[in-house]
């Protein structure tokens, strides 16, 4: 059975990423989740994580999903990894998970020239050293420094996006990850809540340094694993659908997620992301 694309987030983040994929891959159908009732993960330990992000993966595929993107950097960061490797195989080999660290460190270790890249993202992020690990991998010869922004997303969440606080913040940790080197070139915003606050950070960073979000990067990843894996895009329905869900309140998510998408959202409440029965 044919379903859509599960795009899964802690709260509104993913919908950065989500918007990019409509533009660029319009003709697919898409189901958004997020776990806005236990948002943010960012400050969630390892284990609370991973229960999350494995009980929202099994929820979407109990939704004919076949393909999971982690549209967050926590989860990616801290339960792609597990669920790959120790759960697919046991619910189902031929479904799959993608997350947004690799393609974005990729992408990241190209555009820069000074080889010193700074990343922004929650606490849980930087404390997995994910970003650190893959391109020490990918390209040793860059440098990256880290700074973990805890308060930005709930700033995000609550509307808050342009309160003399927001800016306090903002600006602080700004100055903080730029203190680490002069020779930062490129900012990674390794939370995909941050791209709505680009504007305001932009306004913290020197017109030389690159501020670097991560939406375009991840569609165009999409697309090229889908041409390259023809036995999974088969698996996707193409009607240009899009459905939202949430674990917190639908008329909040609306509200948010209509300002996210420039768009009218309607979206579903599930009061649970525990599938109590086998769905295969």
């Amino acid at each position: 059975m044919k379903g859509p694309i599960g795009v899964f987030d802690s709260g509104y983040g993913g919908l950065t990423i989500l918007k990019q994929f409509q533009e660029l891959l319009p003709e697919y159908d898409y189901l958004y989740l997020g776990d806005n009732a236990r948002s943010p993960y960012g400050i969630r330990s390892f284990d609370t994580i991973y229960e999350y992000t494995l009980e929202a993966v099994k929820y979407l595929f109990s939704r004919d999903c076949h393909l999971i993107v982690l549209a967050c950097n926590t989860a990616s960061a801290k339960a792609l990894v597990n669920v790959q490797k120790l759960d697919l195989p046991l619910i189902d080999p031929n479904r799959r998970v993608l997350g947004v660290i690799r393609p974005t460190a990729e992408t990241i270790g190209d555009l820069t020239v000074s080889g010193h890249v700074g990343v922004l993202a929650t606490e849980g992020t930087v404390t997995s050293e994910s970003y650190q690990l893959e391109m020490k991998k990918l390209y040793p010869e860059v440098t990256v420094y880290q700074e973990a922004c805890p308060m930005w997303v709930p700033l995000i969440e609550n509307g808050e996006l342009d309160s003399e606080g927001a800016r306090f913040f903002i600006k602080r940790n700004i100055d903080h990850l730029l203190s680490h080197s002069i020779e930062i070139d490129t900012i990674l915003l390794g939370c995909t809540h941050y791209p709505v606050l680009i504007d305001i950070i932009k306004q913290y960073v020197p017109s030389h340094v690159r501020v670097l979000p991560q939406g375009s990067i991840i569609a165009q990843s999409l697309k090229d694993y889908l041409i390259r894996h023809t036995e999974i895009d088969e698996k996707c329905n193409k009607n240009g659908i899009t459905t939202f869900l949430t674990t917190g309140s639908s008329q909040d998510f609306n509200k948010r997620a209509s300002s996210f998408l420039n768009e009218k959202v309607n979206s579903t409440r599930i009061d649970s992301l525990i599938i109590e029965e086998a769905f295969m």
